[in-house]
């Protein structure tokens, strides 16, 4: 798909993470360009990239407040942001569940709902898509030690489903994907889904294929099983 998306615009949140410099490089081969967020703005591979804290709402508006007034109109946003978490839920402090929920599923709320207030303050008519992930552990049923990490991506897929079917006929369109084992570099002996391939299911459902099958959750289990 290269030179597919030339002249589009395309925020990736964690673009300095393993899945989200991926993301970001992938979307740049494809002609994108391509803005990032990051709390350490630093480390990531792409050259426009904002720091704010996704869990805040004030500084989640600040970032799309920014990126209008520097004219930018989105056409996907890919958001990678999330934490993993297993401990025994008896052990489980109020504060950390607030930490789990926050980072996978607050993020995603004020994420996607800065980027539909973004495209209404703009009044842009072009096609929006909105890119999550969620995870097995959510999407097909909670696991033991991994209760708030289970509940916060099953509220990701929630989100979607409901961005789906509210705005769909506004030209918008929201989906997870939820991977199993994600397999990075290194990792190529194990079972579960490579990065890169990832990376390319974003590009397709930031294409028109997105619009087909908008509100999905795709179960990108790879050869785990």
């Amino acid at each position: 798909m290269e030179g597919f998306f030339k002249g589009e615009h395309v925020l990736v949140t964690g673009a300095s993470g393993r899945l989200g410099r991926v993301v970001t490089e992938t979307f740049g081969r494809s002609g994108a360009t391509v803005f990032g967020v990051d709390s350490d703005p630093s480390r990531a591979v792409v050259e426009r990239c904002y720091a704010a804290d996704l869990t805040d709402e004030g500084s989640v508006s600040g970032l799309f407040e920014t990126l209008e007034k520097d004219d930018v109109a989105l056409r996907a946003v890919v958001h990678t942001v999330g934490m993993w978490d297993g401990r025994p839920l008896a052990e489980t402090s109020v504060e950390r569940w607030r930490l789990v929920m926050d980072v996978n599923l607050t993020s995603t709320f004020l994420v996607f709902r800065e980027a539909l207030r973004s495209r209404l303050r703009l009044g842009v008519k072009d096609p929006l898509r909105l890119i999550a992930f969620a995870s097995g552990q959510g999407v097909d049923r909670g696991r033991a030690q991994q209760a708030a990490y289970s509940a916060a991506k099953a509220g990701v897929m929630r989100i979607v489903e409901a961005i789906a079917e509210e705005y769909g006929d506004d030209g918008v369109t929201a989906h997870a994907i939820a991977p199993s084992m994600i397999l990075f570099d290194g990792m190529e002996d194990e079972k579960g889904i490579p990065v890169q391939d990832l990376a390319n299911l974003c590009l397709i459902l930031a294409g028109s294929a997105g619009e087909a099958v908008n509100g999905a959750v795709v179960r990108a289990y790879g050869t785990l099983r």
